[in-house]
Parts: C-alpha cells; sequence; structure tokens
C-alpha cells in the first residue's frame, strides 16, 4: 500500500471518488507479467465506476450536457485513441491505434492515479465518462463490468441473427454477458460450454438454453449440439475462454457458412493445430477476431445494464467484495476461479 499526491487538474481533467473497480482475467495476466509492454509498477483497475469529486472547468458529455460535482460515472478505461492514424482513419479499427494507453494496464503509478485500485482515479483531459443513469445501481454495472462491454463487442462481431443457434466457449464473465446478450439479441438455442458446474447454472439464469460441461470430452460435447441442432451445427460459435483448445471446438460445433468469433485470447496462451481443409475451406467457415472495446461499446453497455439488469442477474455476479489491502486476496480467488467476478471496495 502506497500514498500517492492527488494530481493537479488542469482543464478538461476531473477526479473521481472510486466506488468500485473490477479485479478481471486481464489482471491476473498483468500479475504474472504475461502482458507485453505494460510500464510496472502500475495500479491495476481498468474498468471502475466512481463519483466525480473535482473538476477543473466544464467538461461536457457526448449530448453536450455539462457534468457536475457528485455525478455517478463509468468511462472508457482507453484514452489517447489519435483519431488520425492508418488504424484509425483507414482501416476504421480504432480498437489497434496504437497510440492508445490504457488506465490499470499501458499507465504506469509514477504518472499518477491511472487505475481503479485506489481512493481515487484521475481522468485525464479528453477521458470519455459515461453517466449512470438513475435506474442503473453500480453493482449491476460492475457486475457486467469488461466482461459486458468485451461480450457487447464480440456480439457485434458475430452478427447475430434472430432465430440464429449460438454457442459459447467459457463461462467466466465475458462469457457469462455473452450469453446474456445472445438470449436478448433473439437467438434459439443458446449453448454454455465450460465449467465449474456452478457457473454452468449460472449461465442458465443469465440466457442460456443449453449447458455442456468440460467433464464431457470434446467429441461428446460436439455430438450433443449436433444431435440438439439436427446435425447442422450452430450458426455462431463465441470463444471467451482463453483456451487453445476452444479454437478447435468452436470449429467443429460451427455450422457449413457458419461464423466463429474469437474474443478469449487476450494474452498468449500458446498455439493449436487445425485442420485448414476440414475446419476452415470445406465447411466455407468464417473467423473472426474482436480486441478491444471503443466508446460506443462502453456507453451501450451501460443503456443495457440500465434497462435489462432487472431480469438479467448481472449484480449478482459479484461474489465477494474485497478492501484495497485484500486485492493480492482478490486476485487468487479470480485466479482459482472461487468466483465469477470480485469487484475492489476502496473506501
Amino acid at each position: 500500500m502506497v500514498e500517492l499526491p492527488r494530481p493537479t487538474l488542469t482543464p478538461g481533467a476531473a477526479t473521481l471518488r472510486v466506488t468500485y473497480s473490477e479485479v478481471c482475467g486481464t489482471d491476473v495476466h498483468l500479475y504474472h507479467g504475461r502482458l507485453s509492454g505494460v510500464p510496472y509498477p502500475i495500479i491495476p483497475g481498468h474498468v471502475s465506476v466512481g463519483v466525480i469529486d473535482e473538476m477543473a472547468g466544464p467538461i461536457e458529455d457526448i449530448e453536450g450536457r455539462l457534468f457536475a460535482l457528485g455525478d455517478r460515472v463509468t468511462f472508457l478505461d482507453v484514452h489517447g485513441t489519435c483519431g488520425r492514424c492508418y488504424q484509425c482513419l483507414v482501416a476504421r479499427q480504432s480498437t489497434r491505434c496504437p497510440h492508445r494507453k490504457v488506465y490499470g494496464i499501458t499507465y504506469s503509478a509514477n504518472e499518477g492515479l491511472l487505475g481503479g485500485w485506489g481512493e481515487y482515479l484521475w481522468m485525464k483531459p479528453g477521458v470519455h465518462m459515461v453517466r449512470l443513469p438513475d435506474a442503473l445501481d453500480e453493482a449491476t454495472f460492475m457486475g457486467g463490468g469488461c466482461g459486458l462491454v468485451t461480450a457487447l463487442h464480440a456480439v457485434d462481431r458475430a452478427e447475430l441473427r434472430l432465430g440464429h443457434d449460438v454457442a459459447v466457449l467459457g463461462v467466466g464473465p465475458v462469457g457469462q454477458s455473452i450469453v446474456a446478450l445472445a438470449s436478448l439479441s433473439g437467438a434459439g438455442r443458446v449453448f454454455a460450454i465450460g465449467d465449474p458446474a456452478a457457473r454452468l447454472d449460472f449461465a442458465r439464469r443469465m440466457g442460456a438454453t443449453d449447458s455442456l460441461g468440460l467433464d464431457l470430452s470434446p467429441e461428446a460435447r460436439r455430438d450433443a449440439v449436433l444431435e440438439a441442432t439436427d446435425g447442422h451445427g450452430v450458426d455462431t460459435v463465441i470463444e471467451a475462454s482463453g483456451a487453445p483448445d476452444a479454437v478447435v471446438q468452436a470449429l467443429d460445433l460451427v455450422r457449413d457458412g457458419g461464423r466463429v468469433v474469437i474474443c478469449g485470447h487476450y494474452t498468449d496462451n500458446g498455439d493449436v493445430r487445425i485442420h485448414p481443409h476440414y475446419h476452415i475451406n470445406r465447411k466455407h467457415v468464417e473467423i473472426r477476431g474482436c480486441w478491444g472495446s471503443d466508446f460506443s461499446h462502453v456507453h451501450r453497455a451501460v443503456a443495457i445494464a440500465a434497462k435489462h439488469g432487472d431480469r438479467i442477474p448481472w449484480r449478482d455476479m459479484v461474489e465477494r467484495r474485497y478492501t484495497l489491502d485484500q486485492a493480492q486476496v482478490a486476485l487468487a480467488a479470480v485466479e482459482k476461479r472461487e468466483v465469477t467476478k470480485a469487484i475492489i471496495v476502496p473506501h
């Protein structure tokens, strides 16, 4: 535990009094040094909610409404996307902008309060904040948190259609929200595949119609999905587990002409062998990656959580809350999958 000074605010900057900050799988990767380019030491916590405690001059939201002291907000953890490089202007994929910085990941603690595992957060000028609606409590949004924002991007990439059958590989926070969004999008059957059993049970609450555990062999899981879909396979598979073998499973489960979205491999978990003829070409399969998120995903995630939080149990995903001095315990619980979602409560 260290004491850092509050930032000296320049015009357009603000300070948040942190209410909750998430502990997610990315934080486990950070702890073990599995992400490149991280300027240790860092203050982790890339998705947080808080109350505006101080501002330097007027700050507007995207609708031109002024933020005020006491507003409850979250924010896009990505900062510094340039809007003028090849990725931003030509490829039109701002999540691959080489200039982007990420709170809790690529800002050093030596630069200031730029991660959520602290009592206060420095909102640098230009950080995009989103006001939480009165109908949305902080715990419901944080139950979705990073997983909900990532899931929204993955479902966008999947281009789900009404009545499509979907398989979701992985039932951690991202997979749980993908299940919920697939169900809300009008999917037919939603297969949740993963473990442990308690997470599969929770996936049923999130909207899964079927669940398959990893106690079954990959062949048994494939056969169960094929039987349930008249031998065709599902229209779409979204991988959210981070396990290399899950990519092979995805290609086994998707129907001919279907689509596979891979969003779980945020770090290098190793390679895997696939058969280009049987898995891809003959099946006429489309494979899409999904990296990061942009402001639209955060903005829409807030609106979705506010509208559907009364029937989608995002709030119940927050199984444990930890104080700042228990952060190490929280990391261990997430790594061992003892909890689906853990949050830090600094105050």
